[in-house]
Order: C-alpha cells, then structure tokens, then sequence
C-alpha cells in the first residue's frame, strides 16, 4: 500500500511537473511572438480599412462618417447646427473651418463659398496615427486604388508635399503628403473634380 501511495504522488508530481514545464517553456513565448507580429498587421489592416472607407462616399461628395456633409450643397449653418462652431474659424472668405482631432475623433477643416461646402479636409486621428492616415501609403493607394488620375510636387516655402489625387465621379480626392516618398500622409482634400 506505501508503495502504491508513493508511485501515486510521484505520478501526480511529474505530471504537474511537465505540465508546468510546458506552459512556461511553450505557451509564454508563443503568446508573447503572437502579440509582437499582430501588432503591425493590425495597424496596416486599420489603415487599409480607413483608405477604402473614402472610395464610394468621394462618389456623392462626402467624407465617411461625416454626418453626410457635402461638397455644393450642405450649407455652413447646417454645419455649425451639427457639429457646433469650429476651434479656429475661418479668418476670411478663403480660409477653413477647423475642427481639431480629440479623444479619438478625427479633425477637419471644411472651406465654403457662397455659404456651401467647397473643400474638406480630413486630417484623421492625433492618437494611434499609424492605424489611421500615418499608415496610408502612396504604395497602397496604387495597389489598391490603381494608377493616381494626377501625382504632383507641391512647394510652398521650405514645405515640400505630394500630391495625389484620384477622380471619383464628379469629385476628387487629393492626398497630401509630407515630403515626396510616399509616406508620411498629412491629410485629405475632398473637392469639385478639376481634372479633364
């Protein structure tokens, strides 16, 4: 009988033992692995989902999730009656209406003439930028939107920015990047299509 309670403790034991073993030797490194190449899969698929949530709305003059705010018909009261009076307001009749990123909401600037919307801009998210336009690519929008209808050096000052811009119907969309590689995306412009 000792010896059968003692083969039984010393079963119980090792079979703990090993199990033990196993998680810290298996489970820990795998996880932690898991966790560290998720991470810029997760940021480029956000990015990716940012990107195309632009394609169809561009197509009736609105940005994504803008309270359906459109290029030449929504007016500034409309505007101001949703969302409130801008943080900086435009100075003159050319100038932009900035509603500055918070707390995980994007910012825009939307321009009028004539009391109707003419330009927005959308500037994305000040937090996790990488999951927003920070990961938004040149090399992207090509690969999945195809060849740009325009691509353009911008200069103004010392500011050197990338221009490039897809035709969406009666609209365009104009991406503004920082610097001419392709990265680095600032904002958004949606306005009236321009390109013949």
């Amino acid at each position: 009988m000792k010896f059968y309670t003692s083969m039984k403790k010393i079963v119980v034991a090792s079979v703990t033992a090993g199990t033990l073993a196993l998680t810290v030797a298996g489970a820990v490194p795998s996880y932690a692995a898991a966790a560290h190449s998720a991470a810029p899969v997760d940021a480029h698929t956000k990015a990716y989902q940012t990107l195309m949530s632009f394609y169809k709305p561009a197509l009736k003059g609105q940005f994504p999730n803008f309270h359906d705010f459109t290029i030449g018909s929504t007016t500034r009261q409309s505007v101001i009656k949703t969302i409130g009076q801008a943080e900086s307001p435009a100075k003159d009749s050319d100038d932009f209406d900035v509603y500055h990123a918070e707390m995980g909401h994007p910012g825009y600037a939307i321009s009028y003439k004539l009391g109707k919307i003419k330009e927005m801009r959308y500037f994305g998210t000040n937090v996790e930028r990488d999951t927003n336009l920070g990961g938004i690519t040149v090399q992207m929008l090509v690969q999945h939107w195809g060849t740009p209808n325009q691509s353009v050096v911008i200069k103004s000052g010392k500011t050197v920015q990338k221009k490039v811009t897809y035709v969406r119907g009666k609209y365009q969309l104009e991406f503004i990047f920082d610097g001419t590689n392709g990265k680095g995306l600032n904002h958004i412009n949606l306005v009236n299509k321009t390109i013949k």
